[in-house]
C-alpha cells in the first residue's frame, strides 16, 4: 500500500515522503481500516516538527482522524493508532473506540467531524456551559477548529462573533453563520467586540490560537465570562495574569479533549450522539474547503501548518482512482 512516512523531524512539506509499504498489522484489540478519508489537523504538522505532546517513533505516518471502512463493510470514524496514521491506504485503530460515521455526511465531512467538533462540544458545553442568548467569541473562526465552534455556538442559540485574518476568511466566517465578523488585520479586535456587545464583552471566548489572541480575550471578556483555552496555533503560549482574572471576575478554562478518551470515554460517545443528531438536522456540517488525493497530502499538511487554509482540508486516497468520496 501507499503511505506517507516521516523519517526525520521538520516541516511537513520537507520531511513527509510517500512510500510503498506493507499494510499495518492490527495489535490486540485493534482493527485494520481502509482509509476512505483522512482529515488534516494542526497536530499532524506539530508531530512532523516534533513539537506535539505525542511523539510517535520514527518512521511514522501522520493522520490522526479518519473516516474508514471495516473489513465487514461498516463506515466508521476513528483516531488511528500511531505510528500507523491516516495518510495511507490502510490504518489501524482501537476497536472499542470506533464510532459510526453519520449518514448525513459524506466521507470527507465525516472525517472532519470528530476531533474539532468534539473539542468544540466539550469546550462550549462541558467546560464553559454556554447558554442560549449568550455571546460567543471564536478566534480563528474560519479555521478547522474555529469553524466547528461557530456552528456549535449557533446551534446552541448563541450570538457568535468570529475573529479571522483576511478578506477571504471574513467571507468564510460569514458563510458559517457568524453574526459579527472581525478582521484582526484591519480592525482593533477588543474595540470591535466591545462595540458589538454594547461595551459588555463576550460571555464565552473560544481560543485555539494563544499569543496575542489570548491577550485580546482577557480584555474583551464579560463579567463572569469564560475563556476556553484550546490550543496555541500561534506558537506562543501566554502566561495569564491571575490578578486580572480576579479583578474582572472571569474564568480561564483549559480543555484537553484527548483526556476524555481515557478518563471518561462514555462522554465521548454521548458527544458523538449529539453531533450525529445535529448533523442529521443540518445544524452542523464540516466546511471541507479542499479534497486532495493521497499524493497531495504533504503539501496540504504544509498549507494547514502555514495557516493559509479555511475550514478543513481532507485527503481522499481513492480520489486519484476516480472514486468519489
Amino acid at each position: 500500500m501507499q503511505a506517507w512516512q516521516v523519517h526525520e523531524l521538520g516541516e511537513p512539506g520537507e520531511v513527509m515522503r510517500l512510500a510503498e509499504v506493507a499494510p499495518p498489522t492490527p495489535g490486540e484489540g485493534q482493527v485494520l481500516l481502509k482509509v476512505r478519508a483522512a482529515n488534516i489537523n494542526f497536530p499532524d504538522a506539530l508531530m512532523c516538527r516534533g513539537h506535539y505532546q505525542v511523539r510517535p517513533p520514527l518512521p511514522f505516518t501522520p493522520g490522526v482522524e479518519i473516516c474508514g471502512e471495516t473489513e465487514d463493510g461498516r463506515r466508521v470514524i476513528a483516531n488511528p493508532a500511531l505510528p500507523y496514521g491516516g495518510f495511507a491506504e490502510y490504518a489501524v485503530a482501537d476497536a472499542a473506540a470506533l464510532l459510526p460515521a453519520p449518514e448525513a455526511l459524506d466521507d470527507a465531512e465525516a472525517a472532519a467531524l470528530h476531533i474539532g467538533y468534539q473539542t468544540g462540544w466539550f469546550g462550549l458545553h462541558r467546560r464553559a456551559g454556554l447558554r442560549d442568548g449568550e455571546t460567543l467569541l471564536v478566534h480563528a473562526a474560519a479555521g478547522g477548529v474555529g469553524s466547528a465552534a461557530v456552528q456549535l455556538g449557533k446551534a446552541a442559540g448563541a450570538t457568535v462573533i468570529g475573529v479571522v485574518g483576511g478578506a477571504g476568511k471574513v467571507a468564510a466566517a460569514r458563510g458559517l453563520g457568524c453574526d459579527v465578523v472581525i478582521d484582526r488585520r484591519e480592525q482593533d479586535v477588543v474595540a470591535a467586540v466591545k462595540e458589538a456587545t454594547g461595551g459588555r464583552g463576550a460571555d464565552v471566548i473560544y481560543d485555539p490560537v494563544g499569543g496575542q489572541a489570548y491577550a485580546q480575550s482577557a480584555k474583551a471578556v464579560a463579567f463572569e465570562g469564560r475563556i476556553v483555552v484550546v490550543g496555541f496555533a500561534s506558537g506562543t503560549i501566554p502566561s495569564p495574569a491571575l490578578n486580572h482574572a480576579l479583578v474582572k471576575n472571569y474564568a480561564i478554562l483549559g480543555l484537553h479533549w484527548g483526556l476524555y478518551n481515557t478518563k471518561n470515554p462514555e462522554l465521548v460517545r454521548h458527544c458523538h450522539e449529539q453531533l450525529t443528531d445535529l448533523a442529521a438536522r443540518g445544524a452542523i456540517k464540516p466546511l471541507v474547503s479542499e479534497r486532495v488525493p493521497l499524493t497531495g497530502a504533504a503539501g496540504a499538511v504544509q498549507r494547514v501548518a502555514d495557516g493559509v487554509t479555511t475550514g478543513r482540508v481532507t485527503v481522499l486516497p481513492a480520489l486519484e482512482k476516480g472514486v468519489a468520496a
